[in-house]
């Protein structure tokens, strides 16, 4: 499943660090770059819980990153759209959203982590998601943005109730 999502969770990463880049260097990037993956996938996979909503959505393509541009504000700088971004179209809005929700919940990503490794096909186990659930000193300076509950909250709103029902203790993990 995580084959089909690769290109949805690569490009919606991409997009989180661009909007709330690392700061201090290559080390703190890659740090940002780990925790953005680590959030997206539990993200994607959350989304997509099936292989079927996997392939629908790789045939369909997630719609883009337009409406997250201009909540930023991307879209007004002009850096938003340039001839090297064709990545955009496989960003996934809602995805992207969990995902800014995670980053800033601590308990909701030990949450989200607990379900997708605890599931009928498990993703992987908590400690492989450790960045995300229980950031260091390092991780937390280097995604210090990224993490940022009052500059990520317009992403993470747009869709925090649906992550919420997701999460919610009596929903089955199928879409």
């Amino acid at each position: 499943m995580l084959t089909e999502l690769s290109p949805l969770i690569a490009a919606t990463a991409q997009w989180l660090t661009r909007a709330y880049p690392a700061s201090g260097g290559a080390l703190a990037a890659a740090l940002c770059e780990v925790q953005a993956r680590q959030a997206v996938t539990v993200a994607a996979c959350l989304r997509y819980p099936t292989r079927t909503d996997a392939a629908l959505v790789a045939l369909a393509g997630p719609g883009g990153s337009a409406r997250l541009d201009w909540v930023t504000g991307a879209d007004a700088v002009g850096g938003a759209h340039t001839e090297d971004s064709a990545w955009r179209t496989w960003v996934d809005e809602v995805v992207a959203s969990w995902a800014a929700s995670l980053l800033t919940d601590p308990e909701l990503a030990r949450q989200a982590v607990t379900k997708l490794t605890r599931g009928p096909e498990p993703l992987g186990t908590p400690a492989e998601f450790r960045r995300l659930t229980e950031p260091g000193i390092r991780d937390r300076d280097a995604a210090a943005l990224l993490r940022h509950p009052d500059l990520v909250a317009p992403v993470a709103e747009l869709h925090l109730d649906h992550l919420l029902d997701r999460l919610g203790p009596d929903q089955a993990l199928i879409a």
